[in-house]
């Protein structure tokens, strides 16, 4: 099948490579030309495991190729993937700009086919369907857009992504479920047999309409997002009565009505989709009339617990830092990405450096995006960010551990007694041991620990 993808971020880099490893003809199309010239030589621009090698193994195939001309990626495609940034606006709601002016640019590049295509052109099929996590009733928008236009047939579908950053191939190559929404019997047979190689062991292909499919996305991430929340509130709550939440988490993950997954303490929830999508979905909930409490105390839950660390820090030291250096290990929002959207890091950073403080920072492979996250900020000389995880314990008061990278689990903990000043330990993530770390001689806090 002929694919094109729209949008070289993220998901559509990993959609597109993935849809090529099955056999079929991908273009990728971006308006960045010096990102389409890097994926045009097998440079991806995003860190994921595994990418790297399919990409050049179907750019080498000629099954995957890159274009910043949608003209002649539509002209190609049978099916058309929007997969095209969707950020929160200043009130929370999802920024859908670059998906209707693409969608307004399809419109008006299909009635010019039809055309020059003449009598042939109400023959001429084209399936557009939103990869993008959009608000419930963007696939109706879309359409109005096409509607403006005449000759060819353009049809709308949704298909959401359900990608983890770090496991992003293995999930798309072995999903759980398939969601497609559609309301075109051909579309629904284009998107099944697309689909059709990833779903060999068992998984479902779901069809629906697109609204349900828009909403499951934000019902999903906002679900996922509670689960953490709560077991952070219960964490807080563990610490103050004197009970260890690893234990708590631990039974109550053995009820098979409750589940062992995204039920571990931490300094918060941070990344590309959870936060964006949970302020979406109490937005949308605000247009319709609708109160979601629970949400609404999901989100707030998780911008005070990107604080603990900073509390924590401020009970044993005092509220005032002035002298006092960090160590911080870990900087993307979880491990297996150098993503730092929403990363509890930077919060941590931010709060540290207000009281006074100066912070060494070491992340496996988020340090090239923190420097850039960091450049221009007037926090010359507070915040360094180094290339070597040890180096950055030197004369340290006290370390940070923020992203529980598997390097970080099993330390040379007799190398850190002779590089940091304090032996202190923050762990936000609970990866330690506390009893192994207090009989080594430092000083261990944690999430929900007594």
């Amino acid at each position: 099948m002929k694919i094109s993808i729209v949008g070289t971020g993220y998901v559509g880099l990993v959609t597109g490579t993935c849809f090529a490893e099955t056999g079929n003809h991908v273009i990728c199309v971006d308006v960045d030309e010096n990102k389409i010239a890097k994926l045009k030589r097998g440079k991806s621009p995003i860190y994921e495991p595994g990418l790297d090698s399919l990409l050049e193994k179907n750019i080498k195939a000629k099954r995957l190729s890159f274009t910043t001309r949608l003209k002649s990626a539509l002209e190609e495609a049978d099916v058309l993937f929007l997969c095209l940034p969707t950020p929160p606006g200043a009130d929370g709601s999802a920024d859908l700009k670059f998906v209707m002016q693409v969608a307004e640019e399809i419109g008006k590049l299909t009635s010019e086919m039809s055309k020059s295509a003449g009598s042939q052109a109400g023959s001429v099929y084209k399936l557009i369907v939103t990869k993008s996590t959009v608000p419930v009733g963007t696939g109706d928008k879309v359409r109005e857009i096409f509607r403006k236009y005449t000759g060819v047939r353009l049809e709308v579908a949704s298909n959401p992504e359900f990608l983890k950053e770090g496991s992003a191939i293995q999930d798309f190559m072995f999903p759980d479920r398939v969601v497609v929404g559609v309301e075109d019997p051909r579309g629904e047979e284009i998107l099944s047999e697309l689909y059709r190689p990833f779903v060999r062991t068992g998984a479902p292909i779901l069809v629906m309409d697109i609204r349900s499919a828009e909403m499951v996305k934000y019902a999903a991430n906002a679900f996922l997002a509670t689960r953490i929340s709560f077991m952070n509130e219960i964490a807080r709550l563990c610490e103050r009565l004197g009970a260890d939440v690893d234990k708590v988490r631990t039974s109550i993950g053995y009820d098979n009505r409750i589940g062992p997954k995204f039920l571990f303490p931490g300094i918060g929830w941070g990344g590309s989709c959870f936060p964006k999508d949970v302020k979406a979905l109490i937005k949308m909930g605000e247009e319709a009339s609708v109160v979601t409490r629970l949400v609404s105390a999901v989100n707030e839950v998780n911008d005070e617990q990107k604080g603990i660390i900073h509390q924590k820090i401020a009970e044993r030291f005092g509220e005032k830092l002035i002298g006092k250096k960090f160590a911080m290990w870990g900087l993307s929002f979880k491990p297996k990405t150098d993503d730092m959207r929403e990363a509890p890091s930077l919060v941590i950073i931010d709060k540290l450096v207000k009281a006074g403080a100066r912070v060494d920072a070491y992340d496996p492979v988020a340090v090239p995006n923190a420097k850039m996250l960091f450049e221009g900020k007037k926090m010359k000389g507070s915040v360094r960010f180094l290339e070597e995880q040890y180096e950055v314990l030197k004369d340290a008061d006290a370390l940070i551990l923020v992203t529980e990278w598997q390097e970080f689990r099993e330390p040379d903990y007799e190398q850190m007694k002779k590089l940091m000043k304090g032996l202190i330990i923050f762990d936000g993530r609970n990866i330690y041991n506390p009893e192994k770390i207090r009989s080594l001689g430092f000083e261990y806090y944690g999430i929900g620990r007594k």
